[in-house]
């Protein structure tokens, strides 16, 4: 409607310029604001769901830090969890072999893990001290059983064949290495009262010395033992061996046989936990 001539009134005309600044001023604070407290709102919300989630497991994470004992006692390792449990090695030995391990899944795969390393020591390939380690580690039930295998598995002609003599010694001046490394344990199946656990193995086997035919090499293998609980301890039962996994080998000098022998005559072995 038209204003009349008799009401007062005032009118104002800006450049063009300073009209359009000032309607862009007016208008620019109301989205500029909306913006800010829709961010505002979307950050508390992402810090809210951070703080939420902080404290829950993670199931692909292995157990260990701050809370993990508390968990492990709730829930046994998943077959695939290659994460050690902390558990401190037995103090008690027979023979030379560790034993007295607890009598849970981690005890079985402690027992295993040392009971592989005697079954690969250089021992096995001398009659005495062989049935001396198969006494030990055996059940007493099935003790003849083993016992006869494994003599049946170390023959003279077994014992040649890697350079040794009948009663399964190096040549003179020659120094004969077998030894085994749990590289790590999985337990196949397990109960109160038996179980059976794969042992991945790496070994080194051979004659070190200047005149030998047979160096020292390396080799991977798996080792299944079935143990039994006799209500003190986990006992062999059975066991079996495969080839592998083996990685490819790695781009690295050959140690000489000078090298090999002192390592093996200065380094000690371990006694293995779960």
């Amino acid at each position: 409607m038209p204003l009349s001539d008799d009401q007062p009134h005032t009118r104002t005309r800006l450049p063009v310029a300073e009209q359009s600044a000032h309607q862009l001023s007016g208008r620019q604070p109301r989205p500029v604001r909306t913006l800010l407290t829709v961010l505002g709102v979307v950050t508390l919300l992402v810090l809210a769901i951070s703080f939420a989630n902080r404290d829950k497991a993670d199931p692909s994470r292995p157990t260990g830090g701050t809370g993990s004992a508390d968990r492990a006692g709730a829930a046994t390792p998943a077959p695939a969890d290659t994460a050690a449990t902390g558990q401190q090695p037995v103090t008690t030995t027979t023979n030379g072999i560790a034993g007295g391990f607890p009598h849970s899944d981690q005890g079985a795969q402690s027992a295993a893990a040392n009971y592989a390393v005697a079954l690969g020591s250089a021992d096995m390939f001398r009659t005495d001290p062989r049935h001396t380690i198969v006494t030990t580690l055996a059940d007493p039930t099935v003790l003849p059983q083993l016992q006869s295998r494994l003599d049946q598995a170390f023959t003279p002609e077994t014992t040649a064949r890697f350079g040794l003599d009948a009663q399964g010694k190096a040549p003179k001046g020659l120094t004969f290495v077998s030894r085994t490394t749990p590289v790590g344990t999985k337990t196949v199946n397990f109960s109160d009262t038996g179980t059976r656990i794969e042992v991945w193995c790496t070994g080194l086997l051979g004659l070190a010395g200047q005149s030998s035919t047979l160096p020292v090499g390396e080799n991977w293998f798996t080792l299944t033992l079935t143990m039994r609980w006799t209500g003190s301890d986990w006992k062999l039962t059975d066991y079996s061996r495969k080839a592998g996994p083996a990685p490819v080998p790695g781009d690295q000098q050959a140690a000489t046989s000078e090298e090999i022998t002192g390592a093996v005559q200065q380094f000690g072995g371990f006694r293995y936990a779960r």
